[in-house]
């Protein structure tokens, strides 16, 4: 059995280390890999083999997982590439970013509180998904870059996004007491 495991997660499904993946292309090659180390291939295996067929099969399923999102594929590039997010204890944002989110929870505040709740919540939400896409999108152009003043930028932009993230969460939440 080949195992694969020394491989990153876009090698593992033999794909380019690139931010723009085609999702339907990504699922496709999930579907496909898991077959060749389903751990009922090597149920009359040695031990050794159905242990490396099951960590396979984990290691198949968190790369799908990391990649098939933008937030953590852009995360897992830059790990890659040498770049942390050290979002555990780096807090120093920027400043326009800063001003935005605390605008962002105002408005989740006054929305909470509206009596009016459901449209203030979906037009929230409706800007929040619009900050994540065009995040995406230069998330992307800066990966592919790849400069040092681009990865610093997309390193910004993967903690923008993972605010903008606990925010749409957030959202969701208030949206199914509705």
């Amino acid at each position: 059995m080949p195992v694969g495991q020394e491989k990153n997660h876009f090698e593992l499904f033999g794909l380019p280390l690139r931010f723009d993946i085609d999702s339907a292309d990504l699922s496709g090659r999930y579907r496909d890999l898991p077959r060749h180390f389903h751990p009922d291939r090597y149920a009359s295996g040695s031990d050794q083999q159905r242990r490396l067929a099951l960590q396979m099969t984990a290691n198949i399923n968190e790369a799908f997982q990391t990649l098939k999102d933008p937030l953590t594929r852009g995360r897992y590039m830059l790990a890659l590439l040498g770049v942390s997010t050290d979002e555990e204890t780096d807090t120093v944002m920027d400043p326009a970013f800063l001003m935005a989110q605390m605008e962002l929870r105002e408005n989740l505040q006054a929305a909470r509180a509206a009596q009016d709740r459901q449209p203030r919540l979906a037009a929230l939400m409706r800007d929040v998904e619009r900050r994540l896409a065009q995040g995406t999108g230069e998330l992307g152009q800066r990966l592919g870059e790849n400069t040092p003043a681009s990865l610093a930028r997309a390193r910004s932009l993967v903690r923008e996004m993972q605010f903008l993230r606990k925010v749409q969460r957030e959202i969701e939440d208030l949206e199914q007491f509705e």
